[in-house]
């Protein structure tokens, strides 16, 4: 029986000894020829790792992308983000600017919605009755004028803007007092056209237009735009003028609503006509 299990683990204890060895003289020993071996052994390992190592290095590179992909990521939405407050800080900083330098009463209300596509524009601003807005009422920014309200619900408004056919508002060249009418005139989406003012005026490019206050809902010296062309009306008394707006409707994101009615006496008065 002892002899039958000396037989099965005779090679295994023999293997055994022979690697304890082995591994004794390679630790122990220092004769040339085993720092020879040992030399060799180093160099085909470090060889064999060398050409793998790369595997390595590239899958910590691509570990290291993703990583720095993800962090661009979140810095540039953070950057967007910063970036759109300081603007968006700016805008209030000039709007309160604005308020501040009128002794108009007045409500700032946010513009909800733009309807801007066909000539037929309106906008929706999230101030109603319960805010003391009306009818007839002028809608403006910091920079210039940018509509009338026409409908009103408990807490919104219903704008209609200059860019809208129907839209007139009585207006002059400033440094001149040229009067005309400002209106949009459905071709061009940036420009209104100053209408009847007479040939004899010197109206130039650049001159800043206001309203003139011959109206019932603006009020006189709010900016509506700058002259960007002056032509002579072929077979007409009266000059062909370009204005461009400084409020930009594309770009306007809050408003003031002048809570200013118009007089009733005087609307009743000024819609009597002669028989």
């Amino acid at each position: 029986m002892p002899f039958r299990l000396w037989d099965r683990i005779r090679d295994w204890v023999v293997l055994a000894v022979l690697l304890v060895s082995a591994v004794g003289v390679m630790l122990f020993e220092n004769e040339p020829l085993l720092r020879g071996m040992r030399a060799g052994a180093l160099d085909a390992t470090s060889w064999v790792e060398a050409r793998f190592a790369w595997v390595g290095r590239f899958s910590r590179a691509l570990d290291e992308n993703e990583i720095l992909r993800r962090d661009n990521i979140d810095l540039s939405s953070e950057l967007a983000r910063l970036r759109e407050a300081r603007l968006e800080n700016e805008r209030l900083r000039r709007l309160i600017a604005f308020r501040d330098s009128t002794d108009h009463p007045m409500v700032g209300a946010r513009i909800v919605s733009k309807d801007l596509f066909e000539g037929e524009n309106l906008l929706t601003l999230d101030v109603g009755r319960a805010d003391c807005v009306d009818v007839d009422m002028a809608v403006l920014d910091e920079r210039g004028i940018l509509g009338k309200v026409i409908f009103v619900s408990e807490n919104y408004s219903r704008v209609l803007p200059y860019k809208n056919t129907s839209f007139r508002v009585p207006a002059k060249v400033q440094e001149i007092g040229a009067i005309g009418i400002a209106r949009w005139p459905g071709t061009q989406d940036d420009l209104l056209s100053l209408d009847h003012v007479v040939k004899t005026e010197p109206v130039e490019k650049g001159q800043l237009v206001v309203t003139s206050g011959f109206s019932s809902i603006f009020p006189a010296g709010f900016p509506i735009g700058r002259v960007d062309s002056v032509a002579l009306r072929h077979g007409r008394n009266e000059l062909d003028i370009l204005v461009r707006p400084l409020a930009k409707l594309g770009d306007a994101e809050h408003a003031f609503v002048l809570l200013q009615r118009p007089d009733p006496e005087r609307l009743a008065l000024e819609e009597r006509r002669l028989e």
